[in-house]
């Protein structure tokens, strides 16, 4: 008998949706006996004695699993990798270099030499006259920060480090007794152990008089662990006190010069330059009638006055840097001291300084090396003379020389004033590093 194609189809309908019941029926609410292959291991709490269910239905209460070997060897696997990125990390920490927080305070001009000339650490605001200045840099394993400014005042810097660098001027008595303020205020610090480690860089006298400062060493039983002092002091030795260079005048507003190539190959007008203060009875007025007598004025470039000015106009500093940049040589005689800041504001021109060797009366050092002796030390390309009457020689000599002489003679002396600074930069760290945390 032929079956009719729609009432095949309904059979074909109601088969599917007979079996899809029973599919789920044997899923959802059958009891089944799990075979062998997969089982699962499995333990159901509240299982009684005898593998028998609360309601009495038989249970298997360890059901086996093939792939239950390899699952755990692969956790475990999974955590060895686990274990040993940790112990990575960690070695990865202990050995990652320790840094430290160093602070600076710049109660004295000379630590802007000390922050932009040296360590060429960033201030804000770039203002000059700003009453606050700050700036943060890293160097070695130290992280500096620094502040500046009259604003920068007793109990009101925000100190959240305990080692700190204090720059201080010790050049007259006025200077001294505001630098001993300071001194005291930070001695108090050390004291409650708000401070544990204190630096001092120190303007010193022009004479070496430093005695001062003495008691707060720690050698003398005070709390200053080191002591970098300008000028050639006789306590200099290498181990707390260490010398420390004069650099340029910042407190007359000397900014930090970056060479060019114009400045190493240009054609320079004048072989000489010395625009300053000439004094009475000095190696000066000595200086000025050598050049006058020998007609070497109109090579030189010169202006002087008798009186010293403490700061300069914007339009004296222009002319200064003008000449510094003009000339061959910058001529050095001495003052109070025979370091003095026209050497190294010459070197960051480019402008050999001819210096004038000879020690001047005081108690600094007088070693074979002195004076200057820190410079000397370090190869200093200058031209050392011990009377000015040695100047038309040298003058003479300086007309002879050719263009790629004297191009090549600046290009060294930028490089070694380059060299200088880097050489203090790392010298003040170091020294620093070993004296503060040579522990950590």
């Amino acid at each position: 008998m032929k079956i009719p194609k729609r009432k095949l189809f309904l059979l074909v309908i109601v088969a599917y949706v007979a079996f899809s019941l029973y599919a789920a029926y044997s899923v959802f609410f059958s009891t089944k006996v799990i075979s062998r292959v997969h089982r699962v291991v499995k333990k159901e709490t509240g299982a009684l004695p005898g593998g028998v269910r609360d309601g009495g239905a038989p249970f298997l209460a360890d059901e086996w699993n093939p792939w239950e070997d390899e699952q755990v060897e692969y956790n475990s696997a999974l955590n060895r990798k686990r274990e040993s990125f940790k112990q990575r990390l960690g070695r990865i920490e202990r050995d990652k270099p320790k840094r430290y927080k160093v602070q600076i305070w710049g109660k004295a001009a000379i630590g802007l030499y000390l922050w932009e000339h040296i360590l060429e650490g960033p201030l804000s605001p770039t203002d000059k006259v700003a009453q606050w200045r700050e700036g943060e840099l890293q160097s070695g394993k130290l992280d500096f920060s620094f502040y500046t400014g009259p604003a920068v005042v007793q109990g009101h810097v925000p100190l959240d480090m305990n080692s700190l660098v204090l720059v201080l001027n010790g050049r007259e008595q006025q200077k001294v007794s505001y630098s001993t303020r300071w001194l005291e205020h930070v001695q108090s610090l050390v004291q409650t152990h708000t401070v544990a480690h204190v630096a001092v860089v120190l303007l010193g006298n022009e004479l070496c008089n430093n005695d001062w400062i003495g008691p707060y060493l720690k050698r003398n039983g005070g709390f200053v662990d080191l002591l970098f002092v300008v000028y050639d002091s006789p306590w200099v030795n290498d181990k707390d006190v260490f010398q420390w260079p004069l650099g340029v005048a910042t407190y007359r507003q000397f900014p930090m010069i970056r060479p060019n190539a114009e400045m190493i190959t240009s054609n320079r007008p004048y072989l000489c330059n010395f625009l300053g203060t000439v004094y009475k009875n000095s190696s000066r007025e000595t200086l000025m009638q050598v050049l006058e007598q020998s007609g070497l004025e109109k090579e030189c470039l010169t202006a002087v006055r008798e009186k010293w000015l403490p700061q300069e106009t914007a339009d004296s500093l222009r002319r200064y840097q003008t000449a510094l940049a003009q000339s061959e040589l910058t001529l050095c005689p001495v003052g109070i001291n025979t370091e003095c800041y026209r050497i190294y504001e010459a070197c960051s021109y480019g402008s050999v300084p001819v210096v004038e060797d000879i020690l001047t009366p005081g108690t600094c050092a007088s070693g074979p090396s002195s004076p200057l002796r820190l410079l000397k030390a370090a190869g200093a390309p200058f031209i050392f003379i011990s009377d000015w009457k040695e100047l038309p020689a040298i003058l003479e000599r300086e007309r002879g020389m050719s263009q790629e002489q004297r191009v090549d003679r600046r290009r060294r002396l930028l490089e070694w004033y380059a060299s200088f600074r880097q050489q203090m930069k790392e010298r003040f760290t170091d020294v620093m590093e070993e004296t503060f945390f040579k522990s950590g």
